[in-house]
């Protein structure tokens, strides 16, 4: 079986897998317990908590909130994050953002949604134009998790920051964590970020939150994570995503150049009358989005699953939502029949040529088929 649905979830490390089974079989402890077990386990997650900032930012100016997965820490951003006048998105987000943006409009909050450029990337001027002295929040996916278009979330955080200093910037940061090279500048005030689309494990993200901002928490009651996210930790979960972390942002460099070649070899090895490319060049390499001509892509998907290979559509969180077509696709001025055609394909650094070879076979000789049988 050839996978190319790692932007919906990667396989766990082993590697990493092996060394944090420790915290599922001896160190099960809970870590918020008084007994020297649980305060030794406490104070190995301090360090755990630096090691996962340093990679992105530092523990000096930032705290990190461990949630259940990306989704809970985008909603936490959102939810706690908004508390007045409007907030600022895009039309380009991840259902976490763009579902809750979407219920703190029935709560009563002004919400502003931003148009897309036709790669997927939120155009910035007519972001910037949205936000006034009301805005308390703005939020900004970092890579696109459709198109894997790359937001400068850097400088369009600046950019809000000079329009209204007291605005919030959000990105949620889950394709690009581990991926791309990136570091949280001084306007970025939240950051989320997933275990599972960089070899951790589901039920397991981040919020990373600047020290000065002051926010509510979104789950009450034990009062662990600071009192910023009360539930007894996931050490397990927690160690990967830190193992995981430390592996990837270790190799980063090269897992870039390795997933740019698969990337580019994909792209020439597509007919090009049977499908066009969406992803541009300067999207991240991880993702690529193609349109097959004239067929439907779930149709591939299920064809080219029966011939080995494994796919995407989209995003797998939006699948539940069952509408035909891609609110994000059609959000880059993309027509109706050529997003019916959408499927995302997104790689890992474990991918190999031969494996992506032996993809675009299959994937040419499926909708070959597809489109003859149809004419």
């Amino acid at each position: 079986m050839i996978y190319l649905d790692n932007a919906a979830t990667t396989k766990p490390d082993e590697v990493c897998l092996e060394i944090a089974a420790q915290y599922l079989k001896q160190k099960f402890y809970n870590p918020s317990a008084l007994y020297a077990e649980g305060y030794a386990l406490h104070k190995e997650l301090v360090k755990t908590r630096s090691d996962i900032l340093n990679t992105v930012a530092n523990d000096r100016d930032f705290n990190i909130i461990f949630t259940s997965c990306g989704t809970e820490a985008d909603n936490q951003a959102l939810f706690c994050g908004a508390k007045r006048g409007n907030i600022v998105t895009t039309f380009g987000e991840h259902s976490a953002v763009y579902a809750a943006a979407n219920e703190l409009k029935e709560r009563g909050i002004e919400v502003r949604f931003a148009p897309l450029n036709s790669d997927g990337s939120v155009n910035v001027q007519c972001l910037l134009s949205l936000i006034d002295e009301r805005t308390s929040l703005v939020s900004v996916i970092h890579v696109n998790n459709e198109t894997g278009a790359v937001n400068d979330v850097n400088a369009i955080a600046h950019a809000v920051k000079a329009i209204n200093i007291r605005a919030l910037f959000h990105s949620d940061g889950v394709q690009a964590f581990g991926k791309i090279h990136f570091r949280i500048d001084a306007d970025i005030d939240m950051y989320s970020i997933s275990a599972h689309k960089i070899g951790g494990l589901k039920g397991t993200g981040a919020l990373i939150l600047r020290k000065n901002v002051h926010i509510k928490p979104l789950i009450y009651g034990g009062g662990q994570e600071n009192g910023m996210r009360s539930g007894t930790e996931n050490v397990f979960g927690i160690k990967m995503l830190e193992y995981a972390a430390i592996k990837r942002y270790s190799c980063l460099e090269n897992n870039l150049n390795h997933v740019k070649e698969l990337n580019s070899l994909l792209r020439q090895k597509l007919d090009e009358k049977l499908f066009s490319v969406i992803s541009e060049d300067s999207a991240s390499p991880y993702i690529l989005c193609v349109a097959a001509k004239g067929v439907r892509g779930e149709i591939i998907l299920h064809e080219v699953n029966d011939k080995g290979l494994i796919i995407g559509t989209g995003s797998a969180c939006s699948s539940n939502e069952k509408k035909r077509y891609s609110r994000v696709i059609l959000a880059c001025g993309i027509d109706e029949e050529s997003a019916d055609g959408i499927l995302r394909i997104s790689f890992s650094p474990e991918t190999t040529a031969e494996e992506i070879q032996s993809a675009a076979d299959i994937l040419n000789e499926t909708v070959k088929f597809r489109k003859e049988i149809m004419e």
